[in-house]
């Protein structure tokens, strides 16, 4: 399955929101340098879906494509 999400680096928690058009904003604490955010959101989506986690599309843009397995 592939989901739209938007990213937020830096922010104080680190939370998934469910948007009702389907897409999913996810804040992170770490910074988006050196694809430590990437990172970050990679493991917060593993997490919430219990599943493995890619990003498809979008590794330097606040909007990306993610799989879920």
């Amino acid at each position: 399955m592939r989901i739209s999400v938007t990213v937020r680096p830096g922010s104080r928690e680190e939370k998934v929101e469910e948007q009702e058009d389907g897409s999913y904003v996810v804040e992170v604490k770490a910074p988006a340098e050196r694809g430590k955010a990437n990172a970050a959101v990679v493991k917060l989506l593993s997490k919430h879906f219990n599943a493995d986690v890619r990003i498809v599309s979008g590794f330097t843009s606040h909007h990306k494509i993610v799989e879920v397995a």
